[in-house]
């Protein structure tokens, strides 16, 4: 009987214990259902959340990101997501327009209410800030007008979601239409233009614009054309130091930097390092990198830093070799940007309209002697041996382009009396030199010439223009073991993008620009 009664026992809790383990596995069940059932919800936007809050990826859902630009009639009538920002939002009624940036290309795009959209979602649309990152899915549409405010002019979007990626503050420091808006336009309706300072002050902003999108991105296809065209010519890129201990150009505007418990300079240009690498045997050498003025000069056309494009290289027998490479790698470089940015090109003209860029095959080159005698023509006075005034420069680009019909040529045969130390004199006139200018627009862009390549003769011209020969002896020494004649040139990046596009100021090339009154951003 007792054994009876242990083992009923023993299975009445056994049961119970079957039930509650039964009672547990439903619950742990039926909340696993529920986690995932709104996971399942979430899932669409989890993603969004992880970019906004910078939590580790646990769950990632990749979506095919159209741009801007692909958004062509051939899409018409296709479901995809854009990533773009929010340039402008009108509500009206119903419905909301926006029109979606990307960089330099923007779309309009329509939230209306009706089995996509809710009356709150066309709201939430209305309220997103200006400059917000938005993901949309959308259907392209075509429109029977083209929308000649926008870069797709075929098409629309019309949204049927839509996610705040990145929101943006309501209150703008400048508007980026007024940034785009062209000098005089829109002064009777009373819309407001942006000056210089307030750009360069929020450049973030600034650089946003259509504009300045077509600005950089042209400015890195100069530098693509000229690193590909050099190499292509047997070129090798070099790297120069840009703390250095004698002003390379021999002149005083230069930035002193403390060095440990001496003094050293911020490099004017790559010329010296140019020069030992040629008498290296790289034969034929260029670099791109930062330049310093220290010259107190508030111009159009002035920056204490730049970037400068350089080139040196031996040649055979007449300096006119490095002349020759110079040119057509600049034609080279004309060539590239009429052939592959004529989107960038017509953007930067709709705000600041130009004529096209004229060049010559092969390049015009002049004498100064010659550049001298049109100027007297015009009625200029000026010395056989003075160097061109700025104000003279631009008269001889109108003459030369009136006569020759090129807006860009080559000054040869400078006075020797205006060029550095490093400058080879003519040798069938010692007033003059191997050197010569390269012009745009009637602006100089680069600086060239044959180099002295004789130590005797280098420390000869270096005492002449007072410099300290113990702080290039580096330099002369290495003249002294054998060097092939040579010659190069500097070109001024932001110059030249500023001349090819017609632009009247350096500063709006220049991403970051550094003058004698401004040090920031």
């Amino acid at each position: 009987v007792v054994l009876t009664f242990l083992r009923r026992a023993t299975e009445e809790e056994q049961q119970a214990q079957s039930k509650k383990a039964l009672k547990k596995q439903q619950k742990e069940a039926e909340k696993a259902a529920k986690k995932a059932e709104k996971q399942a919800k979430l899932v669409s936007m989890f993603w969004v959340c992880c970019l906004t809050s910078g939590a580790p990826f646990q769950l990632v859902l990749y979506r095919a990101l159209v741009k801007v630009e692909d958004l062509t009639l051939e899409k018409v009538d296709q479901l995809l997501w854009v990533r773009a920002r929010v340039h402008t939002s009108r509500a009206k009624g119903k419905q909301c327009f926006l029109v979606l940036r990307q960089q330099q290309f923007n779309v309009q795009a329509l939230v209306a209410v009706g089995d996509r959209a809710s009356k709150q979602m066309v709201k939430f649309a209305a309220n997103i800030t200006k400059e917000s990152i938005v993901d949309v899915e959308a259907v392209v549409r075509r429109v029977e007008q083209k929308i000649e405010s926008c870069s797709q002019q075929d098409i629309e979007l019309h949204i049927e979601r839509i996610f705040v990626i990145s929101q943006a503050e309501p209150r703008l420091p400048l508007q980026l239409d007024d940034a785009v808006r062209p000098d005089g336009e829109g002064e009777e309706e009373g819309r407001a233009t942006v000056n210089q300072d307030t750009r360069l002050d929020n450049r973030v902003i600034d650089l946003r614009t259509t504009t300045s999108q077509a600005i950089f991105r042209l400015q890195s296809g100069v530098c693509q054309l000229f690193r590909d065209t050099l190499t292509k010519k047997g070129f090798v890129e070099i790297q120069t130091p840009k703390i250095i201990s004698a002003a390379s150009e021999g002149g005083a505007n230069v930035f002193t930097v403390s060095y440990f418990k001496t003094s050293a300079y911020l490099a004017q240009s790559p010329q010296l390092y140019k020069q030992m690498c040629i008498c290296a045997d790289f034969d034929k050498v260029f670099c791109v990198g930062p330049v310093f003025r220290a010259e107190d000069s508030n111009t159009h056309r002035h920056l204490t830093e730049f970037v400068g494009l350089d080139i040196e290289m031996a040649f055979n027998y007449h300096y006119h070799e490095v002349i020759d490479s110079i040119t057509d790698t600049m034609v080279q470089i004309f060539k590239g940007l009429r052939d592959n940015f004529q989107t960038e090109i017509q953007t930067v003209n709709k705000q600041f309209p130009s004529e096209p860029f004229k060049f010559l095959e092969p390049t015009l080159r002049l004498e100064f002697q010659e550049a001298v005698a049109m100027l007297r023509e015009a009625g200029v006075e000026m010395g056989d041996e003075e160097d061109l005034s700025t104000p003279n420069e631009k008269l001889l680009g109108r003459l030369v382009k009136e006569k020759y019909d090129t807006d860009f040529y080559v000054l040869d045969k400078y006075p020797l009396a205006v060029r550095p130390f490093y400058t080879m004199p003519d040798p069938n006139n010692p007033k003059y030199s191997n050197s010569y200018d390269m012009f745009m627009r009637g602006e100089e862009i680069l600086s060239g010439a044959q180099r002295v390549h004789d130590a005797e003769l280098l420390t000869e011209r270096a005492l002449h223009h007072q410099i300290d020969l113990e702080k290039i002896k580096a330099y002369i020494d290495s003249f002294r073991y054998g060097a092939p004649p040579h010659g190069g040139g500097g070109i001024g990046l932001e110059r030249v993008c500023m001349l090819y596009l017609g632009l009247h100021n350096v500063r709006q090339t220049s991403m970051f620009p550094r003058d004698p009154k401004r040090l920031t951003p």
